[in-house]
């Protein structure tokens, strides 16, 4: 997934739950900083960060990795 695309359904998600960013960061123990850049786009966020924000809203997070058998 594009950090892009990862930061807008992140971004969605606050919005629909009407959570300002500073609060959201204040939920999930991470710096508003992160989340902003997060939410842009520019972020490389770790998965312990991606869990603890997708907990806080209540979305799921999969990481899927795949053997490429072409080769």
């Amino acid at each position: 997934m594009l950090k892009k695309h990862l930061g807008q359904a992140i971004k969605n998600r606050r919005k629909e739950l009407n959570i300002t960013q500073p609060h959201l960061a204040e939920l999930a123990q991470i710096s508003t900083n992160t989340l902003y850049k997060l939410e842009r786009g520019q972020g490389n966020p770790s998965l312990d960060t991606l869990s603890k924000l997708v907990e806080v809203l209540g979305m799921e997070l999969k990481v899927e990795v795949k053997q490429n058998l072409d080769k």
